[in-house]
């Protein structure tokens, strides 16, 4: 996280966004998403089977 209280205008600057750039996040928002055969759509009985790959730790486990 950045702390932007430290920073000048000119840094500030630097992280903004140029026209063109939120131009093109305001296309991609609004297009729609396309789904062919090598990345299908996934229907609720394959969510309901996703696992994950690195399940998440307890508190038990991090100490060890």
């Amino acid at each position: 996280m950045v702390n932007t209280s430290d920073m000048t205008d000119e840094m500030l600057a630097e992280l903004a966004f140029s026209e063109d750039e939120m131009i093109a996040l305001s296309r991609a928002r609004n297009k729609p998403i396309v789904f062919d055969e090598d990345c299908p759509e996934t229907t609720p009985e394959q969510a309901l089977k996703f696992r994950r790959v690195n399940p998440p730790r307890n508190s038990i486990q991090k100490r060890a």
